[in-house]
């Protein structure tokens, strides 16, 4: 069970990020999909997308104002008690304040995308974060990001590996949890990513075609969440039902009230 304050909450997803067993968040985007993912007696710590909130809101990725991201991610706070990891983008114009303004929301985590800024930029806006929560007092649980394989562009994949390496070891010395690296799907990515972090500091995203849950455990991943692609699950559902419903069909009697 997660304490009540901030910083027990915060305790709790260190925990689970040191746990042999790697940690699975269902990414949420407001607080009835937050609330219906933590009735599931397996969720341990919610965690939001960044991409689904923009989208609910009319923007793109990426490009959603910071009120309306903290917005999106109180709702969800608000409406669980347990852990909330959120996507804070790039931070923003002010990494450190974003992340003290996150805090006061309830929020234990986040991720924070490097954007693959130069190199000395990228390592001082996390260790401007780390010291931001450090003087809120709470085991705050960087994801920090780097888009050295998504943002790689032509350059052969091996160097974006070393590339994601050299930036996540750095991240990790300036006080972050874990690194996050999107685009790390496969064993031949995978392998290289543990053995230059370190076993229990990597961080994935299952996109399609992502080794399971349970094989990226046995190679040493820490965490793995699923960014957009949950939301955009639901949004096939609901597409299909509609087209259904324009046709013949009616609601399912076995519908659930999740809401």
């Amino acid at each position: 069970m997660a304490g009540n304050t901030t910083a027990e909450r915060a305790q709790t997803l260190k925990a689970l990020h040191e746990a042999p067993e790697i940690l699975r968040v269902v990414n949420v985007w407001d607080a009835v999909s937050a609330a219906t993912v933590a009735a599931l007696p397996e969720t341990k710590a919610i965690a939001t997308a960044g991409h689904s909130i923009a989208a609910s809101y009319g923007y793109p990725d990426g490009g959603m104002p910071l009120e309306t991201a903290l917005a999106g991610i109180k709702a969800v706070v608000d409406a669980v008690d347990l852990p909330v990891t959120a996507d804070l983008d790039d931070g923003y114009e002010d990494p450190a304040e974003t992340i003290r303004r996150a805090i006061g929301l309830g929020v234990v985590g986040a991720n924070v995308e490097d954007r693959l800024r130069p190199f000395e930029e990228a390592v001082a806006r996390v260790q401007a974060i780390t010291a931001a929560a450090r003087d809120e007092g709470i085991e705050f649980q960087l994801n920090a990001r780097t888009d050295a394989i998504v943002r790689g562009g032509g350059r052969p994949v091996e160097e974006s590996i070393q590339d994601a390496v050299r930036r996540g070891r750095a991240f990790l010395d300036a006080g972050a949890a874990l690194v996050f690296v999107p685009g790390a799907l496969t064993r031949d990515v995978v392998e290289p990513l543990v053995e230059g972090l370190g076993a229990g500091k990597l961080s994935v995203i299952g996109a399609p075609g992502a080794l399971p849950a349970a094989q990226m455990q046995e190679l040493g991943v820490a965490r793995i969440s699923y960014g957009p692609f949950t939301q955009r699950v639901a949004l096939r559902a609901l597409r299909d039902l509609a087209a259904d419903l324009y046709g013949a069909g009616v609601i399912p009697e076995d519908t659930p009230a999740l809401n």
